[in-house]
Parts: structure tokens; sequence; C-alpha cells
């Protein structure tokens, strides 16, 4: 209904005034924070929380066995009870027993118990079902569809004293039993094909810092904290909001006018306006995210074909990889896109690492005249004086493929066609819907391309570099090498962490002398947020992690 504002009577202005007030200041007088997210989830459940939006959230819902907390002194992270309270590992980490508590119950009042976590094992695992962690549970003992064997892994001593037990010549760690556990009784009489779908007609039962209060698709979705959680402590956040804001300027805008309190990825350009705003913070996730430049180290069109592994005649020589590394500016792109938001690359293992990364190692300088050399002693010379390297009568040209709609991507790849042109390289860049491109990616069908990775943590680096490419989903660029095979095999079975640590500095020796890719540059994550949250703290696990524990001032 349309109304004149000429003729609004005083209370109704009034009441408008304080509406108004309300909705702009609501958030500094009841504790709640607003975040922006660019879409909406498609998913609360813990199984199939995919996207880090849906995973940051679920976490929020359902608690897990422990948590986490990253140590910036050591680079790794600390262990902390959650629904575990204490735990007890065996004289060769072979078992662990868990000292469970009691005091816990679902938001529907139903008690958490042992039944609870054995139960979440089991479907997460289970091949039916497919959740997001199916085929990680290796140090289990598993049945062939790596489905967890029950009897074998799990004693109950009593509903809150459980051991797991785990498969012979293990190394588990706190990673391998940190994920939300899921209520028994809400899931257990829904077939389990149709547990996907299930989510549209159930409403979440949780036992987290937060219960969902109201989700208004495609605009906002509503936490509140849980005052009956164990992790509940007054005066702080009480209400969280995640808010839809697709458009990044939109999202800027609101954040200055205080209509949103914290944004994720800001870039590098409002850097200046934002720490120069004195009710806005901007912090720095560091060392998670490299870009680089791949190159497909096999021939794409015979792998396609037959699935065998030929080497790429541009790309399957080290010394051709390298100097494409030598003639590439990575310093003009990290200067002039992202005002030096980070690093220039040269391996998968971050700095933030401390103790598995190799500082006797660096970047390799921009040298286009070292560049060329190595290309000519690889057979790559310009003979006829065209301009253009050729080699057996090919011509050293290449597609360059980019996702569409991403600007860094964008300058990364020009920079990239201008570097080597300049050697007698002719490169076309391709820009292609984010979904073709990504699936040409993996199915190791591009030329070239630039993307980005995300470091796992604990650094798990087998399903990047491992030659078995149907094992190695991740190996996109086909790289293969037999010593860094046998690395992987080592670390992933080494139960000693100084151990491991020294084999992934060996290597990244591998990957600094082999190249199997360009390594650019380790992109600094930018949040802005309002100053008047207080106890945020921003670590490479993620701006939510533990935000229960925020409050307001």
């Amino acid at each position: 209904m349309k109304i004149n504002r000429l003729i609004l009577s005083l209370p109704l202005i009034i009441i408008l005034v304080f509406l108004s007030g309300c909705q702009k200041g609501s958030s500094e007088k009841s504790g709640r924070i607003i975040a922006a997210i660019t879409s909406d989830v498609e998913s609360l459940n813990p199984l199939f929380a995919f996207s880090d939006n849906e995973g940051n959230i679920s976490e929020l819902l359902y608690a897990s066995l422990v948590q986490h907390e990253w140590n910036y002194k050591k680079g790794d992270m600390d262990t902390f009870p959650m629904l575990a309270k204490s735990w007890e590992w065996n004289g060769d980490s072979s078992s662990i027993t868990l000292y469970l508590r009691d005091d816990v119950k679902w938001s529907d009042g139903q008690q958490f118990t042992a039944n609870d976590v054995v139960f979440s094992f089991d479907v997460y695992s289970d091949p039916i079902v497919q959740s997001k962690l199916y085929g990680s549970f290796r140090n289990f003992f598993t049945d062939t569809a790596m489905h967890i064997d029950l009897k074998k892994t799990f004693v109950a001593k009593s509903s809150f004293v459980l051991t797991i037990n785990f498969k012979k010549n293990p190394s588990p760690t706190f990673y391998d039993i940190d994920f939300p556990i899921i209520p028994e009784h809400v899931y257990k009489n829904i077939n389990r094909k149709d547990l996907i779908t299930a989510e549209k007609e159930i409403k979440p039962v949780t036992d987290g810092a937060f219960s969902l209060s109201q989700w208004n698709k495609n605009q906002s979705l509503i936490l509140k904290a849980d005052k009956k959680s164990f992790l509940y402590k007054g005066g702080n956040v009480s209400e969280l909001v995640f808010k839809i804001v697709p458009d990044y300027n939109s999202g800027i805008t609101q954040l200055k006018k205080g209509e949103i309190d914290l944004m994720e990825d800001i870039k590098a350009d409002d850097y200046p306006v934002i720490s120069n705003d004195g009710s806005l913070g901007i912090a720095a996730v560091k060392g998670r995210e490299y870009d680089y430049a791949g190159w497909n180290n096999l021939d794409p069109d015979i792998y396609k074909k037959t699935k065998h592994v030929v080497p790429n005649k541009l790309f399957g020589n080290a010394d051709v990889r390298k100097a494409l590394t030598l003639a590439i500016n990575r310093d003009e792109i990290l200067k002039q896109f992202l005002n030096n938001h980070g690093e220039v690359a040269f391996g998968p293992v971050s700095s933030i690492f401390k103790d598995a990364f190799n500082y006797e190692l660096h970047p390799l300088p921009y040298l286009p005249d070292s560049a060329k050399k190595l290309l000519a002693l690889a057979g790559w010379k310009d003979t006829d004086r065209n301009g253009t390297l050729k080699k057996n009568g090919q011509e050293f040209s290449f597609t360059l493929s980019i996702p569409g709609g991403n600007p860094r991507r964008e300058f990364t790849a020009t920079v990239i066609q201008n570097n080597l042109q300049a050697l007698g390289i002719k490169i076309k860049i391709e820009k292609l819907e984010p979904d073709v491109f990504f699936q040409k990616m993996f199915n190791r069908e591009l030329e070239a391309w630039v993307a980005g990775w995300t470091v796992p943590i604990p650094l798990d680096l087998k399903s990047f570099w491992y030659s078995n490419l149907t094992d190695a989903q991740f190996n996109v660029a086909g790289y293969q090498n037999k010593a860094m095979d046998e690395l992987l095999k080592k670390i992933e079975v080494s139960p000693n962490s100084n151990v491991k640590n020294n084999l992934y500095k060996k290597l990244q020796e591998i990957i600094y002398s082999e190249n199997p890719v360009t390594f650019l540059f380790w992109d600094d994550k930018l949040i802005a947020y309002n100053k008047r949250i207080q106890n945020l703290s921003v670590s490479p696990l993620g701006v939510f992690q533990r935000c229960w524990n925020w409050s307001t001032k």
C-alpha cells in the first residue's frame, strides 16, 4: 500500500524514525554482528556442506569432538577439548580413548552420547551417502568400499567413554576425528540414499554454539547464540547474521555505512580507503592461497583418448618450464594488481608452516635473458628470424585459458602473454565460463591456464602431486616424479612431525628444480570489519573460527 509522505501523522513519523534508527544501530545495541556473503548456501547439513560458507556455518551449529586454534609462534595448530572434554592415546597411538561431556543436549532436548559419535563416523564413511568426507578415513578399519568397520573401530565403555581403534601402522592425529557430529536419533530412521534431500523436510537439531533462527532464502541466514551451550559465555555475540550481498561494490558501501560489520575478499585497491576509515579495521589471512600458471605436463589429446601419459611437446621438459618461470615478471603482478598484499611463491608450502617450510629456497628472479638461453638449449630457437621460437618445425605457441569474470586472472594472463611473447612464444588468451574452465582443467584438457589453490590444513599434498592421476585428482598438470611419490608415501605414514617436516623440505626441493607449474604468488586474503567487534581473531583457519567468543562494544 502506498502512503503519501506529506500526510504522515506525528506518531507514525516517530515510529518510523525509531525503526530507522534501530535498523542502523541495532547490531550495536543487541550484540548482533552482520557478515556479508556473496551467495546463499545450499545446505547446512555437515554431511554435505561442501562450500567454504556452508562449512563455516554448519560448524557453528554442530559441535565436533575437538577444536583447533592456529598457533602463529610454532606455525601449527593447537588442539582443545570440545565434545570430548579429555582423551588418552595408547602407547603406540593405535587407539584413543575419549571422555565425552555429559552436559550436552541437542536442541530438541535429547542427550548427546557416544552413540551419536559412532553413528556420525558410520554415516560420513558410508558410500551410499557420499558425504563430503567420504574416502578420507584411511587410518581406520574399513571395508573395500572405504566404509568404517564399526566393530573393529569402536568400543563404547559407557555413554560417555569411547575408544577408537586405528588400523595397524597408522599415523592418526586429532584431524582424523575432527568433524561435526550429527544426532543419531534424527537421522537413523531416514534412508541413507535420501539424506542429501532430507534437509528440506527436517528442522536442524543442533548442539553447537549457535542455533538456526531464520533462513530467508537469498537474503539472510540468522543464527542465535545458544545460551544452553557449553560454549556460551554471557556478554558474547548474541546473534550472527549472514547477509547475502552478491555485488562487491554494494558490500563496500554497506560496510562503510555500518549496515554490515564484516566482509571477506576485499580488493587490494580498497585497502587504503578502508584502513583510513576510523570505524573500520582490515586484517589479512596470509599463506593459505596461491595463484599459479599451469603447464600441462602431458599430451592432452593422447591422455583424453587413451589415459596414457605422454610428455607434452611444449611443457614436458623441466628446463622449458623453468625458463617460463624465469620469463614471467611475478613482481609486476604482485605490485600492480595486489598492491604488494602477498609474496612471490616458489612452491606449495607456505611460510606459515614454519617447521615444514624450506628457508634455503628462494623464488627465481625475473631473468628473461636466462630464460631465452634455457629455451635455446632445449632446442627452441628463432631459426628463420620471424620472431617466433620453433623446434623441429613446430612453433612454440599455445592457448592460455582463464575463467571469465575474474579481473586478477585477466591481468595475470596479460602479463604472462606480454612476457612470453617478448621471447618469441605465441600465446592466445581464452576466457571460459567458470564451470567449463574447471571441468576442462580437472579433465586435464587445457594446454595452459591460470588458477589458484588453497593449501589444506593440516598439510596434505598427495592429491596435488602424486603420479597416480586417478588418485591425485588435483594434480591437474599431470606431473609425475617417482622420487616425489616416495616422499609423499613416507609423509602419509610417518607419525613423527619432525620427520614429516624434513620430508616436506625435500619435496619443495624437487618442485623447485622441476617447476611442474609456475608458482606466481601467495595472495593475502583481506578481511574488513567494524571495530566494534571485540575478540575477533583472523587466522589461517578462517575468520569465523571460534567466533562465539566475539563480543561488541
